[in-house]
């Protein structure tokens, strides 16, 4: 299912979100590209923008997030209240971010994965949703952590 997709990036990440932004809009998803305000953003403006855009979007929306790391980026991005933002490096977390652990926003590193292998690793998180199982008590345990933490602002 194509699904709606907010993408965006610091600096240190330009590059892969260009390749990123192209290869989805190819797969046929909407793909909405949070510009940084100038270069020298930090990354943790960038991933709040994404983030507001994802919760504000379709149910299905998804976040990608870029910078050199990618761990500011989902540090960032998880303290948005429905947010499930994970790190993904290889194709068995890319899997996992999506079937054991929801993640509705992922993250990927500049500087750790290289082009060709971001792409694939998106692809696979996008080809996969949440099947109800084993991880349920885990992420409703999430939930209610959330509840319990988050305070209105």
């Amino acid at each position: 299912m194509k699904k709606p997709i907010v993408v965006g990036c610091d600096s240190a990440a330009t590059a892969l979100k260009q390749a990123v932004t192209a290869r989805l809009q190819e797969l046929g998803h909407q793909v909405e590209d949070v510009v940084a305000p100038s270069d020298d953003a930090p990354y943790p403006l960038v991933a709040a923008e994404v983030c507001r855009r994802v919760l504000a979007g379709a149910p299905n929306a998804r976040g990608v997030l870029l910078c050199g790391t990618g761990l500011g980026m989902t540090i960032s991005a998880n303290k948005f209240k429905g947010i499930y933002a994970a790190l993904i490096h290889d194709v068995y977390s890319a899997e996992r971010a999506a079937l054991s652990n929801d993640a509705n926003v992922v993250a990927l590193g500049s500087r750790v994965v290289a082009p060709q292998l971001a792409l694939k690793l998106l692809e696979r998180w996008l080809e996969l949703d949440y099947r109800s199982g084993p991880s349920d008590a885990k992420l409703a345990a999430v939930k209610r952590l959330e509840e319990e933490n988050f305070r209105p602002a």
